[in-house]
């Protein structure tokens, strides 16, 4: 009796987290919106790269067949969340096409194509196993590559953010949000690197977010004082 109430409630712990999950995913897919308005606004990237969306495109693109009952029975709320995210992430990747410079835009265009027969060739490769529980390793392993990846591609943009002392053009929402969408081993080690990436990169962005306050400060200050 005492086990079967522990098991339901670490059952019930376990579909919380993964439910909670899913929301700060969601919020993680939605919080470009502000970003992709102001380059549909301007008719153009200005800054921005391009380099984030690609990588959450692959990422979700994994992570959606690692959550699918054929790779990983229990998961499915990985899938479905994650096929929410591939929906968002192209439509981003197709705006930043749309507005981006001749030279980006071809760049952009080979990046989502090598996105997007890289992922066909992982699933490939993946049904040639006989047992879920290989294709279930194989992805597994895949998605906590990509994961990190995600994680750590604001950090591209350091050079940049150091270089101008703004962080205008850093994508903070990533830094920001937490990518946790169920109860499985290789997440869970996944956003424990992500939670390393992502304290670095609030650090960078609390920083230099600070240094560009004073600089908008100092003008006023020095106008008040003549």
């Amino acid at each position: 009796m005492m086990s079967n109430s522990r098991l339901s409630a670490n059952s019930l712990c376990s579909d919380a987290a993964g439910i909670a999950g899913n929301v700060f995913a969601l919020v993680l897919f939605m919080s470009p919106t502000p970003t992709f308005r102001r380059i549909v606004r301007n008719r153009s990237t200005e800054q921005f790269s391009g380099s984030p969306c690609i990588y959450t495109l692959l990422n979700s693109l994994i992570c959606l067949w690692y959550g699918l009952p054929l790779v990983s029975p229990g998961v499915i709320m990985a899938a479905t969340v994650n096929g929410i995210g591939v929906v968002f992430q192209a439509f981003y990747v197709l705006i930043y096409i749309a507005y981006t410079s001749q030279a980006k835009k071809l760049k952009m265009l080979g990046l989502s194509i090598s996105v997007l027969m890289l992922f066909l060739a992982m699933v490939f490769i993946s049904l040639q196993f006989n047992d879920s529980c290989s294709r279930q390793i194989f992805f597994g392993y895949l998605s906590v590559a990509s994961l990190i990846s995600m994680f750590a591609s604001p950090l591209f943009i350091m050079k940049l953010v150091i270089k101008t002392w703004s962080v205008e053009y850093m994508p903070s929402y990533l830094s920001f949000s937490t990518f946790s969408t169920g109860p499985d081993p290789f997440i869970y080690f996944s956003n424990g690197i992500g939670t390393i990436l992502r304290t670095s990169q609030l650090a960078l962005y609390s920083y230099y977010k600070n240094v560009s306050i004073e600089d908008l400060r100092e003008p006023f200050m020095n106008s008040g004082a003549r």
